[in-house]
């Protein structure tokens, strides 16, 4: 009977312990802001980045025309071309609200893949789709936190570019509806 008074006693030390941890957990927990953004990308879709890409031709200014930022919509961004890819300036439109934008972003690797330093959330961005005459672009991150279309001055009342860079998105598993325009 003793023993069996030991055994209940150790295993209710060791359940007791375990709730604490839980408790613990849960308390550490509280207050914290979300560490991950919105995926608004279908994980098991496949990606690609735009195998014919023009870093030079990618410089200059552009305009947000889809983004999924609320108020977003017409920021300007310029994309200054520099040895090993661009200084960025103007208005970030991947966070929860506009921001502002002044960073690097480095070409590293094959197509339109690059990795900012300072904006775009700091994770890696693909140039997804661009028309022949790099008027509209439509960019992505792999990881599926956002997207964005950028236009140039002018290229933004081109429906069709438009509607092309939204099922390019698609494509590549974004879900385009979300993007305010």
């Amino acid at each position: 009977m003793r023993e069996l008074s030991q055994l209940i006693r150790g295993r209710g030390m060791r359940i007791g312990a375990i709730f604490a941890m839980a408790g613990l957990a849960l308390l550490s927990a509280c207050g914290r802001a979300p560490t991950d953004p919105v995926n608004r990308r279908d994980p098991s879709a496949f990606i690609s980045s735009a195998s014919l890409f023009d870093p030079a031709r990618f410089a200059g200014d552009w305009r947000v025309v889809g983004s999924h930022t609320a108020g977003c919509v017409g920021a300007k961004q310029h994309w200054e071309r520099t040895a090993t890819g661009w200084n960025l300036s103007g208005v970030d439109c991947t966070g929860p609200a506009p921001a502002a934008l002044s960073a690097r972003a480095d070409l590293v690797g094959p197509g339109g893949r690059i990795m900012p330093s300072g904006g775009y959330g700091d994770e890696a961005l693909w140039v997804l789709w661009m028309d022949q005459d790099y008027r509209v672009a439509a960019l992505g991150a792999p990881s599926g936190h956002h997207a964005v279309i950028l236009a140039r001055e002018g290229a933004a009342q081109r429906a069709d570019l438009i509607a092309a860079a939204r099922e390019v998105l698609a494509f590549n598993g974004y879900a385009p509806s979300g993007l305010a325009q």
